[in-house]
């Protein structure tokens, strides 16, 4: 999500001043109010509450198998000119970091987990299941689930003709530049981001797909890149549509199985029909996102066969559209720079990020203090920069 948006929501949370609510409006509420609630949650709150978030919310289980990816043990990373275990636990302490791995050429080069948080519990990723949920549209891509990119989404979901998504294609809605009003605002409680868990439930239908329905246009579709947190939720349907399955189960079947991960993920389902939504909700533990990181890194490849689509990946990891942020870009829900490196981001300090000329994925779990914050993205920019240093160093260091 835009560093920008992102200040705005942590900036509406202060000044709405919204106390958490209570057990007994809890019991009230929604599940769609309180996901929304989950933006108000005190420190102590998001700490405890995050790796339960698959407890808190109805979810679908993704399945691993008996086969497990292995990630050995390689030679210890040390960042020059500092005391690596205390730099990083310092990092990791100031920013409320729970997990953090480092992986190289597939090998573990550096991991720590925060005291109460461990290698089998899992952790929620909020925007980082963006990226997933676009890499298993690749996959159906490739299956042929979807047969092009250039699709209309009225061909999938059959609610959305006659209104401006109809003719708003599958590449417009990965790059998201359908051109179809949205206010991402978190300071006004009027907007979109902030109504569109909120309605009753109608006709059966997932929360989106009411609320987009009755949207208008804006702008020609393709031509302004605007964030909107519910379009990847409607990626998330068109997923589900053309596959006949669960997010979660689609995950299991695809990459959570075959690629040999660890331990099972949970997928946040809408209240109203069921499915998974597509743009957060997606628990897993550290060392999964890591390999979900090395699965990418290795070009979405298993056993040897790719099973993306290579328009996907070729675009994905890709700069498609500029952002507002220099020196990054965007993809199909990837975030890209100028290095070639790309990362799936979710707020609070969610992270996979691939560096694939250095042969590099960091995984980091975090429950940041706000939502995001310049300081706070310098300081994971920092930590990335550091690592990326200190695997250049080696290089130019003699070997023992």
């Amino acid at each position: 999500m835009p560093l920008k948006l992102l200040a705005r929501l942590f900036a509406g949370i202060l000044c709405l001043s919204v106390p958490p609510a209570s057990i007994a409006e809890q019991a009230t509420q929604t599940i769609g109010q309180q996901r929304e609630g989950v933006l108000f949650w005190t420190q102590a709150e998001r700490e405890a509450r995050f790796p339960q978030m698959y407890r808190r919310f109805p979810s679908d289980r993704a399945m691993h198998g008996a086969h497990v990816h292995a990630l050995p043990q390689g030679r210890p990373l040390s960042v020059e000119g500092k005391d690596t275990p205390a730099w990083l636990a310092g990092y990791m302490e100031r920013y409320h970091i729970a997990g953090v791995m480092v992986l190289q050429d597939g090998q573990v080069r550096l991991q720590r987990y925060a005291k109460g948080f461990g290698p089998e519990q899992r952790w929620t990723s909020f925007s980082v299941a963006k990226s997933v949920t676009s890499t298993l549209l690749g996959i159906a891509l490739q299956q042929g689930h979807i047969r092009s990119m250039d699709d209309t989404l009225g061909t999938y979901i059959p609610e959305l003709r006659h209104t401006a998504y109809e003719d708003v294609t599958v590449q417009q809605l990965l790059t998201m530049t359908s051109g179809v009003r949205w206010n991402e605002d978190y300071a006004d409680a009027r907007s979109d981001v902030a109504q569109m868990y909120l309605g009753a439930c109608v006709d059966g239908r997932a929360h989106v797909l009411s609320y987009l329905a009755k949207l208008p246009r804006q702008w020609p579709a393709g031509t302004r890149w605007n964030y909107n947190t519910a379009e990847t939720d409607l990626l998330g349907i068109l997923v589900q549509r053309a596959t006949h399955r669960s997010l979660a189960d689609y995950l299991s079947q695809t990459i959570w199985q075959p690629y040999g991960m660890a331990d099972d993920a949970y997928w946040i389902k809408d209240e109203c029909d069921g499915s998974d939504t597509g743009g957060s909700g997606l628990s897993a533990t550290l060392a999964d996102y890591a390999r979900l990181g090395q699965f990418m890194l290795g070009g979405g490849r298993i056993d040897g066969k790719p099973v993306i689509a290579s328009a996907w990946l070729q675009g994905a990891v890709r700069q498609q559209t500029g952002v507002d942020e220099p020196g990054r870009g965007y993809g199909y829900l990837w975030w890209t720079d100028t290095d070639g490196s790309y990362a799936a981001i979710g707020i609070f300090g969610q992270m996979v990020y691939v560096d694939p000329a250095r042969k590099v994925v960091i995984a980091q779990v975090a429950a940041w203090p706000q939502a995001t914050s310049k300081a706070l993205v310098a300081a994971r920019r920092a930590f990335v920069a550091d690592i990326k240093r200190a695997v250049d160093g080696e290089k130019m260091r003699p070997s023992p």
